[in-house]
């Protein structure tokens, strides 16, 4: 299927600053990851970006056209083209070798794509960022396996994840935290079911409690954006139908773009479903109606 650009009309905009431009430059140090010279001239852009919102005045947060990645002479991405609007939850699904996961890593700033634009919002060029100030710039990732401070208490956690002054005067003067924020880690713990768990090891909690966790260290983070791999893999049923309600509330006040492969969940998150094959978008829209596309049954689903 030839892929569509979707470029709109604000994608025509003023040339990048000569540091941004550095960083998509080969003689700079590649395209693939952020070391180097490339990561240098991210954090230059991600500096000229630094504490400027979100500008999102086109409802759409995220904005891929004609991404493409090789490795090895392997093409994980092949023009992927898509976009993704404000507050909306989708759902990615696709067989193994499809690009999901070098899709949010080229969002990431992990993986520098070959060719193509990736924006967050029409400010945010990703593809000339170092991870760090993708990350500050209001974009969240959760990998599928939990990454939580074990020694730590659930609320700890939280408050290790909020993003304030980390430098060692700031730290060494701070408060512990004032009741303003003491108030908000506990709603968080609230929101993501652990209100009761606030003063427990996060090592001791479930699987599926720890999912949890990430997802509020996350929020704690105040993000735009949220990327979440493989977020039910390993729960429970009562603990994924309890995720598929955490996923519901935040939608709307956050974007979330969700890779999955249970498909039970997807149908309970409702909403447009994209299908990735090869590295390209196969189909979309509805479950009901990717699900009996006889392209998506011959590739994924019928297998």
């Amino acid at each position: 299927m030839k892929p569509v650009s979707l470029r709109p009309s604000w994608m025509f905009a003023p040339a990048a600053p000569a540091a941004a431009v550095a960083a998509n430059d080969p003689a700079s140090g590649g395209r693939h990851g952020s070391a180097g010279a490339a990561g240098a001239a991210g954090d230059a852009v991600g500096s000229h970006y630094a504490g400027r919102d979100v500008d999102t005045s086109h409802q759409v947060i995220l904005y891929l056209d004609g991404i493409s990645v090789s490795f090895d002479g392997f093409k994980a991405l092949n023009q992927l083209s898509l976009s993704i609007d404000v507050g909306e939850l989708r759902c990615i699904i696709g067989p193994n070798g499809a690009g999901k996961t070098t899709m949010m890593d080229v969002i990431t700033g992990k993986t520098r794509p070959d060719t193509g634009t990736a924006f967050f919002g029409q400010t945010f060029d990703l593809t000339r960022m170092s991870e760090a100030k993708i990350a500050s710039s209001g974009i969240g990732r959760k990998f599928q396996k939990p990454t939580v401070f074990e020694h730590h208490t659930a609320f700890e956690n939280l408050e290790l994840a909020m993003r304030a002054p980390r430098s060692p005067w700031a730290t060494l003067f701070a408060r512990r935290q004032d009741s303003a924020t003491a108030d908000r880690i506990a709603a968080t713990l609230e929101r993501i079911r652990l209100g009761r768990d606030a003063d427990r090891p996060a090592g001791l909690l479930s699987h599926g409690q720890k999912q949890w966790l990430e997802i509020g260290m996350l929020l704690m983070q105040e993000p735009r954006l949220l990327l979440l791999d493989e977020p039910v893999a390993g729960m429970t049923d009562d603990e994924t139908e309890r995720t598929a309600e955490l996923f519901l509330s935040l939608a709307g006040e956050h974007s979330l773009v969700v890779v999955e492969h249970d498909m039970a969940f997807i149908a309970a998150l409702g909403g447009k479903v994209t299908v990735l094959h090869e590295g390209a978008v196969l189909a979309e829209g509805p479950l009901a109606d990717v699900q009996s596309d006889e392209r998506v049954i011959e590739v994924y689903l019928g297998r």
